[in-house]
Parts: C-alpha cells; structure tokens; sequence
C-alpha cells in the first residue's frame, strides 16, 4: 500500500507516492526525536523545587533557564531551517538530535547557576530548528488533506515529552538525584540520533517525490518561494495567534509542578507525575482538535480559523475560572478541560501555514511559526509567570495568564476576515489551489 496524492496548493503539481509502512516509519522516529526534544526542555521544570533549594534561586532565576532555551529556538530556528532545506533535512535532524542530547549531558554536571544557564543555552540552539524540520519531512510523506491532523499530532509531541521529562525526571530525581535525571533524558535522544539515519535517508524521502511540468505561473512562484513566508496576511495571523496561545500552555508546563508543591503540598515526584497527566491531556486534545479540523475544514476552508478562535476562548475561560478555585478536585477538573483545548490552535495554524506557502521552504516556513511560538509564548510565559510570581505569588500569577487567550482569538479573527482573498491571491501567483477546493 502507498499514499497516493496530488499535494494541492505548492506552486508545482507534486505527485507523491510514499510506501504506507515507510511513511509511518518516518513519522514514528521523528515524532520520537521530538519526544526527546522536549524530554531535555522540561525535565528542568520537574526538578525546580530541588534546584531552588540547592543553589537558593529566586523564581526569576528559574524562570530564565526555562525560558533561554525558547529564546534561543525562537532565533536560531529560521537561519538554521533554512540550512537544513537547502543542506538536508534527514542530516540536518541528525546533527541537532545528537547536539542537544549532549548539551543536556552539560546540565546533568553544572555546579552552579551560571553553569547551568550557558548548558540550556545550548540545549536551545541544539533543539532551535528541530520542529520545523521534523514537521516538513514528515508532512512531505503525507497527503495534504492529513496536514491539521498531522499537525496538531506532531505538535502533540511536545506535550508528550514534556510529560515524560517531567514524569520521569522527578521520579529519577526523587530517587537516584537531578543530575541523573538529566543524564537519562541525554541518552535516550543519543540513541535515538544513532538510529534515525539508518531507517530513513534522504535520497530515499526524495526518490519518492516529482514534480509535474509547472505552469509559468507556477515556475514564477517557484522561483521566489521564500515570498510565500509572508505573502498573506492570514497566514501572519497564523504565526501570530498560535504564538500567543502559547503563551498560556508555556506558563503551565513550566510552572505547574511548583504549583502543585507550593499549593497542594506535593513531593516533587508527585507533582510531577500530576503534572505529567495534565500535559498529556492537553497533547490528546492537540490531536483531537486538529483531527476535527480536517474533518470539518475539508469544504469550508475558513473553518478551521473559526475552530481556533474558539479554542482560545474555551481554553481561556474554564482556566480563567479554575485559578480563581480553591485548590481541589474542582479546581484540577477545570483545568484538565482548558489544557485539553488550550494547545488546539496548533492542528489549524500548522495547516494554514503549510497551504499558504511553498513545499520547497517547508521548514523554513515551520520555523516562522515556530519562532512565533517561541517569542510570543513559550519563552516570555514562564518568565513573566516567574516575574509575576515573584512580585504577586503564583496562584496570582497564574490567574493572569489567561487572559492571553483574548488575544489569541482576536489574532485569528482578523485572519479570518482576509483569508478567501489570501487564498485567492496565492491561486493567481501558482501557490495555492482555487478557492473552494480542499485546503
């Protein structure tokens, strides 16, 4: 069995036929470097609590060597994109897999702050152009109309590798120390970073890809295909919406452990395994939302904006009200439902943003998003909640955060209002298929 599809909506006729089984492979190893990826991030934030006491660090301090490493993937990620579509995404995840791994086996012997800071550092610029990357070479195996469910599954990975840095590394913690916890995290992605190269190679990935003879318009498009990054401004809201988003998951996963320890008087593997559970919704509910928006989005291509309008705005105010709870059942229930709905955005902005670009920057094009991720949110919330926090007390802080949401759904309302006539100046360019047709 093969896929079999015309990728609608790249500026060239591209027919892909891809093996089933080698398509799921493909997935299946870099989702699982992605894991990984996002194992070495947030391990940091199950180990908050013992960090804090050993080097007597203020919340702000924590808060950075969260957030350095969001920085770093937020600049880093469209120069180092651009490199992999042009050198070799296969190569080009390799490398960054075994960079990052090592940069964690850094945190596991830092002796002190500052040394821990310039390892997470590294960490970032070792992880900055993973997603983008990932995500382009798996969405190039897949048919087009899978793209929000990919998406918003790949995406997922984040959530799911934050549940097991988290799970994982306060029960190492607990039992054999932090450092270890970091060590484990590093060698599970040197593992993986060996294996990958072996099962998937990139002439392979490009044997199955041609492209039938393009129109002129097309050959135009595709001669300035970086354009495409920013020739719409609903793909703009795109980038700008989900990063918002954000925000708000990055406030929590950073912070919710040390919530939970402050709060509920957690140890710190029990927080993080709570912690882990609450994560992990919110992954189910990325591939969830973005399953329904490819079911829901194949004939009405402005709905998937719509579905992420209200994301935002259920997510924001079941958490909005859970953090005015008391802690308990009641409060731990409502903010499972708003994790579950809050990372939706991302099935939606994934597809929007691989539809209203060229295939050929792919990558590049995922790393726009990313860095709009990074930047807006998932490097400024935990920071600003450690600020918050710091001048306010968490549980207050916390109640903030929410409010981000509003933002978020505005974004994509004004996306929404332009995007026939973006999808109609992109058909006219060779860049996107005609209005109406699946997208």
């Amino acid at each position: 069995m093969a896929f079999h599809h015309a990728a609608a909506g790249d500026c060239a006729a591209v027919t892909v036929s891809v093996p089933r089984t080698f398509a799921w492979v493909v997935f299946a190893l870099t989702f699982g470097l992605l894991i990984s990826d996002y194992m070495s991030r947030q391990v940091l934030n199950a180990v908050f609590p013992l960090l804090k006491t050993e080097w007597a660090l203020s919340d702000a301090q924590l808060g950075m060597l969260s957030s350095i490493v969001s920085v770093m993937v937020g600049l880093l990620t469209i120069p180092l994109s651009l490199l992999a579509d042009r050198w070799g995404r296969v190569k080009s995840l390799v490398l960054m897999a075994m960079f990052w791994s090592l940069a964690t086996l850094g945190c596991a012997i830092a002796e002190n702050f500052n040394q821990m800071f310039i390892a997470r550092f590294l960490v970032g610029a070792g992880e900055a152009a993973y997603g983008s990357v990932g995500i382009a070479v798996v969405l190039s195996v897949f048919p087009k109309h899978m793209r929000a469910a990919l998406s918003g599954a790949f995406m997922a990975g984040s959530m799911f590798g934050s549940v097991l840095g988290m799970a994982l590394g306060g029960i190492i913690a607990v039992h054999l120390g932090w450092r270890a916890a970091f060590a484990s995290m590093a060698i599970f992605g040197m593992c993986l970073a060996v294996l990958y190269p072996i099962l998937v190679r990139e002439r392979r990935i490009a044997a199955h890809s041609q492209s039938s003879s393009p129109d002129k318009a097309s050959t135009v498009s595709a001669k300035r295909p970086l354009t495409t990054l920013f020739a719409s401004r609903s793909v703009i809201c795109a980038y700008i919406g989900n990063g918002l988003q954000l925000f708000i998951v990055g406030s929590v996963l950073a912070w919710f452990p040390s919530y939970l320890n402050r709060y509920y008087h957690m140890s710190t593997d029990k927080a993080g395994m709570l912690s882990a559970l609450i994560v992990l919704i919110g992954g189910g509910g990325m591939i969830l939302c973005g399953m329904l928006s490819d079911r829901l989005c194949r004939d009405a291509p402005d709905r998937k904006i719509s579905l992420a309008i209200t994301y935002c705005l259920i997510s924001g105010v079941l958490l909005a009200v859970a953090f005015q709870l008391p802690p308990g059942i009641a409060q731990l229930t409502l903010i499972s439902m708003g994790m579950l709905v809050a990372s939706g955005t991302c099935g939606p902005a994934g597809a929007m943003v691989a539809n209203l670009t060229h295939p050929s920057v792919h990558a590049t094009a995922f790393a726009v998003l990313a860095l709009a991720n990074n930047i807006l949110g998932l490097a400024p919330g935990p920071l600003v909640t450690g600020m918050l926090a710091d001048a306010l007390a968490l549980d207050h802080a916390f109640q903030l955060i929410p409010l981000m949401a509003i933002a978020s759904a505005l974004v994509f309302w004004y996306g929404k209002r332009h995007y026939h006539r973006d999808i109609g100046k992109l058909t006219m360019s060779g860049a996107a298929p005609a209005v109406g047709a699946p997208t």
